[in-house]
Order: C-alpha cells, then sequence, then structure tokens
C-alpha cells in the first residue's frame, strides 16, 4: 500500500530551496486558511479549518483520511513558464504530504511521518515552456490520523495570484530544551519560527547538524558526558541568532534490555501455528539455527485486551498439545526460547486503557503459564497505543519477572520517527525489551536516517533504515533485521541471504555496505528474524542455513 505514495517522494530526496529573489512572491492563494477552505478542494469533504493547533495566524487546515481516502486538499496556483519555484508548507499530526502536478517538467513532492509539533516540507520545481497553473496539494494516508497543513507557500516569480512578499531573516528561536538522552545521543527540542525553512543546530559553537523540523538527535556522544546545545532558524533570506544554550547530559552506557540469557547475536523465527501452503512443522522441527521462536499467532478474545491460543491440530496433521508443550521444553533445554506472537496481518488486539492492559497482561501470563512460553511478541499491524501497551508490558513484567522476553515485529513505517506510537512504545519498555526485528518487506520505498529514500529489497534499504533505530535510542543489542525467508513468504521486500548477511556486516563492522554507511559501527548488533521458519524449510532452510551461521559467526 505504501509504495504507490512512497515513490512520489522518490524525486524529492536531498532537494534543498533556492534561494529567493527580491521581486518573487507567495503564489499560493489563501495561503494560512485564514478564510476558510476558499481556493481549496478537499477529497470527500475530508477538509475543515480549526483555530488550534495552528502554525501561524488564527487558522489552519484540518483534513481527516478515511479508509478509502487520503485526505488530499489542492489549490491551482498560477506561475510563469520556464520559471523555479519554492513549495513549502507546515505540517502536524499524521503522516503529511506535500507536492505539486502539471509542472510541464518533473512533478515533486515529500512527506514526513506522523509528527506531534509542526514541521516544514520544502521541495523546488521548475515550470515548462507553456505551463502557466500548476496543482499543489496535500494529503495524509489511508485511515491515519488526521493531518495538519498551515502556511503552504510558492515562492518564485508571480505568476498573477497571491503576492506575499518574500521572506525575512527569522527570528532566534526560543524554548530550546534536552527531550531525552541515551549513552551515544542526545535528543533536543525547540518552537517553531515563523517563515524558518530549517533549524542549524550547534554543540559546543560548531554546526553539527541541519535540519526542516523542530527537533533533532545528536549522535557519536561519549557516556556520561555534558555537551552545550544552541539552535538558530533560517530561510533563503538567512540565518537568525543563536538561541540561548542547553546542556544535555548523556547516560552512563547501560544498554538495558530484558530476556536472560539469549546469546549475544541471536536469530529469530516465525512459527505457523496454520497451514497456508508453507512445510507443515512441529516445534521440535525447527532447526536449532533459531535462537527465539516465535508462535503465530494468539487471537484477540471477547474481553477487551485479552487474547488466547489454540493449537491448530488438525491443520498440523495431528499435533497435539502435550505434544507442542514437551517440544517447547525440549527446545527451552537447548538454550533457545518460544515466544507467543500477538497480532499479524489480520490480528486485530485493542489495547486503550488500563483494563484492556491489566487483561493482556494477565492473558499472556496466563499462556505463558500453561504453554511454557518464555514472552511475548508484538506484531500488531494495525496500530497500537503507546501508553497503555508500555502499561501491560510493564505489568507482565512484574508477573514473569527478568527472565521475560519482549520482541516486536513492527513494519517499516511503525519506525520511521521516535514519535510514532511503535516506537515510543519501544523507547519506553527499553529496560525490559530483547529485540526490535522490524519487518523490511511489504512496505515499498522508505526514508533512511539520512534522510534519503532507500528502494525495498537493497542492502542500502536495511541498513539506512536499521540506522534510524540505532539513532533514534534503541541499544544495537536490541535492533534486528526482520525479512522473508522466500519469496513465498511476503509479497514483496524478499533478498538473498546474502544481502542480509551484508547488511549485518556494514552494520556491525562496517563492510558490505552500499551507497549508504552508517557514521559508526555496532558490533553489539542483536541479529536477524524471518518470516517464517515453514517457509525457510519450504525452501531447503537456506535463509537459516546461510543468515543463522553468520550471525552466530558475528564477534
Amino acid at each position: 500500500m505504501w509504495s504507490a505514495a512512497t515513490a512520489l517522494a522518490l524525486s524529492l530526496a536531498g532537494l534543498t530551496a533556492t534561494p529567493a529573489s527580491a521581486t518573487d512572491v507567495n503564489n499560493v492563494k489563501n495561503a494560512g486558511y485564514e478564510s476558510g477552505l476558499t481556493n481549496w478542494t478537499c477529497t470527500a469533504g475530508s477538509g475543515t479549518t480549526v483555530s488550534s493547533p495552528v502554525h501561524g495566524g488564527s487558522s489552519a487546515l484540518k483534513a481527516t483520511p478515511a479508509g478509502q481516502d487520503n485526505a488530499q486538499c489542492t489549490q491551482s496556483v498560477a506561475v510563469k513558464p520556464n520559471s523555479t519555484y519554492t513549495l513549502s508548507a507546515w505540517v502536524q499530526g499524521g503522516y503529511s504530504y506535500l507536492g505539486v502536478t502539471g509542472t510541464g517538467t518533473t512533478d515533486v513532492s515529500t512527506w514526513t511521518p506522523d509528527s506531534s509539533s509542526w514541521k516544514q516540507l520544502s521541495t523546488t520545481f521548475t515550470t515548462g515552456s507553456s505551463t502557466t497553473s500548476v496543482t499543489v496539494y496535500t494529503h495524509g494516508w489511508y485511515g491515519q490520523a488526521a493531518y495538519y497543513a498551515d502556511d503552504v507557500s510558492v515562492y518564485g516569480p508571480d505568476g498573477g495570484g497571491g503576492g506575499d512578499p518574500a521572506p525575512t531573516v527569522p527570528s532566534t528561536p526560543s524554548g530550546l530544551s534536552v527531550s531525552g538522552t541515551t549513552s551515544s545521543s542526545v535528543a533536543l527540542s525547540w518552537s517553531a519560527v515563523s517563515g524558518a525553512t530549517g533549524y542549524n543546530v550547534y554543540r559546543g559553537g560548531t554546526k553539527v547538524t541541519a535540519v526542516t523540523g523542530t527537533s533533532a538527535t545528536i549522535t557519536g556522544l561519549s557516556a556520561s558526558t555534558s555537551y552545550s546545545f544552541q539552535v538558530t532558524a533560517t530561510n533563503s533570506a538567512g540565518e537568525s541568532a543563536k538561541s540561548a544554550a542547553v546542556t544535555g547530559t548523556t547516560t552512563s552506557g547501560s544498554t538495558g534490555g530484558g530476556g536472560g540469557n539469549l546469546p549475544k547475536h541471536a536469530v529469530t523465527g516465525y512459527w505457523q501455528n496454520f497451514n497456508n501452503g508453507a512445510t507443515v512443522q512441529k516445534i521440535s522441527d525447527v532447526p536449532s539455527a533459531y535462537d527465539i521462536i516465535a508462535v503465530a499467532f494468539a487471537d484477540a478474545t471477547s474481553t477487551p485486551g485479552a487474547v488466547s491460543f489454540n493449537l491448530d491440530s488438525a491443520g498440523l496433521g495431528g499435533y497435539t498439545v502435550d505434544q507442542f508443550k514437551a517440544d517447547i521444553k525440549a527446545k527451552q533445554a537447548a538454550g533457545k526460547k518460544v515466544v507467543v506472537s500477538i497480532g499479524g496481518q489480520n490480528g486485530t488486539v485493542s489495547i486503550n486503557d488500563s483494563t484492556s492492559a491489566a487483561n493482556f497482561a494477565n492473558s499472556v501470563y496466563s499462556l505463558m503459564q500453561t504453554y511454557g512460553f518464555d514472552g511475548v511478541d508484538i506484531d500488531l499491524e494495525n496500530g497500537l497505543n503507546a501508553t497503555y501497551m508500555t502499561q501491560a508490558l510493564r505489568s507482565l513484567s512484574s508477573k514473569a519477572g527478568s527472565s521475560l522476553i519482549i520482541t516486536m515485529a513492527p513494519q517499516t513505517i511503525d519506525m520511521q520517527s521516535t514519535s510514532n506510537s511503535y516506537f515510543q512504545t519501544a523507547l519506553n519498555v527499553k529496560d525490559i525489551l530483547t529485540v526490535v526485528n522490524m519487518q523490511y518487506y511489504n512496505s515499498g520505498s522508505m526514508l533512511g536516517c539520512d534522510g534519503k529514500v532507500y528502494s525495498q529489497g537493497s542492502v542500502d534499504f536495511l541498513t539506512a533504515l536499521a540506522c534510524i533505530q540505532l539513532e533514534g535510542g534503541l541499544s544495537p543489542s536490541q535492533v534486528g533485521l526482520g525479512l522473508p525467508a522466500s519469496t513465498s513468504g511476503a509479497g514483496s521486500g524478499y533478498v538473498s541471504p546474502t544481502v542480509v548477511n551484508n547488511a549485518l556486516d556494514c552494520l556491525a563492522k562496517g563492510t558490505g555496505c552500499g551507497s549508504f554507511k552508517p557514521s559508526k559501527t555496532y558490533p553489539d548488533l542483536r541479529g536477524a528474524m524471518t518470516w517464517s521458519t515453514n517457509w525457510d524449510a519450504a525452501s531447503g532452510n537456506a535463509w537459516s542455513n546461510s543468515v543463522g551461521a553468520h550471525v552466530h559467526g558475528m564477534p
């Protein structure tokens, strides 16, 4: 589903705003929605104007996607032929897209994952020799949260509409604060500055990064060390003065994480409690290359938040519950872990209040006692509430103790930003979290930690997206690469075991990289995951034989 939308971002990666001339104007009409939706058209009645939150003035656009509508709002903007324009807008809320069509040359767009504060999107385009009008649009994504947009601009030669003046040097940012720390990073946030198109972050007086939003995470720092930070606002007219300084102190270097006596580098495999054409297995059939076996899946019950597990004995050739339990014990005796997975593609477990959180913890703990599971895997692909999932996992931890295994398998889109609920949950339970095995498949193209767009199925896709988690606060020992075991295991995203191994080496040792090279190596990287042990078996265990041996051979 994401491939079509994210493909729009491919042409935008790396574009920066072109300096405005003295005669440039904003050609957008009703750019700040101060006149309601005048000049704007939104699909399926998805748009309205609100008085809060706003970026500038007294109004902003709120557009709410539905299951079959992405809440696209458009305006026809008059432009001059053979001219270069800078398109920008401030957005907040759900996944937000900004773009332009009908340029006569290359249509462009940009986007951002969900954001809890105002963030500016910006790109440039050039009109064709006969282009006098283009269509500017914003949109969200199907079934996702509402997005907000404000202060849309198409700066360039006057095409006959709009007429806002070119920007002036922005004012100095305020509200700079430290929003989080790890042993090697400091996360910063600040208030948006009207008219700014970007921000520069300084450490000890030296510029260390430039961003378009109102937050940044500075990485590569030493543990237990204090650093001074300032930020400036920028646009095509220049750079503001530096803000007041704040001090951020990194932590002592504790990596957190739970899960008892797992090996330093581990392989996770999902075991199918159903027959979908892959090789039917008993737990005892799972190769020894797998250190964590995730039993897929537990199901929701009629009690909010609660789950149950029922062995598909008939579908698995008469596999009995007693055999299943005995096989789990045998795997554990061999040093393996077996967890019950919650969710999957069709799973709809909802945990959105304290009662459902308690029900979840109690039911999972009951399954652990009944079947001997070592813990739980969170594989919810239909959204989760960070506050109450955190509450549920901490409650489960208090029952199960320090040996509890907690794994997660978010989709790529779930880990694009630390503001996403899945990412927040992982960080909230970092001290008891074992590993996050993000699914690098069925996603289409995605943004890497360097802001560039990478295509699914490459070494760069694996390494640049893993980098987001590694720089966003997870310990390297809590990061694994999740891939299909064969082309039958997923709709898209399969890569050969060699590509998986190269990505592991790139992240852990700095070798085998593609065009993206991480700024540092992560020798404690946990390992890899696959869907599924059954599809692996159907391919002669080619995936686990190669990737398993490689992971266990990592230093």
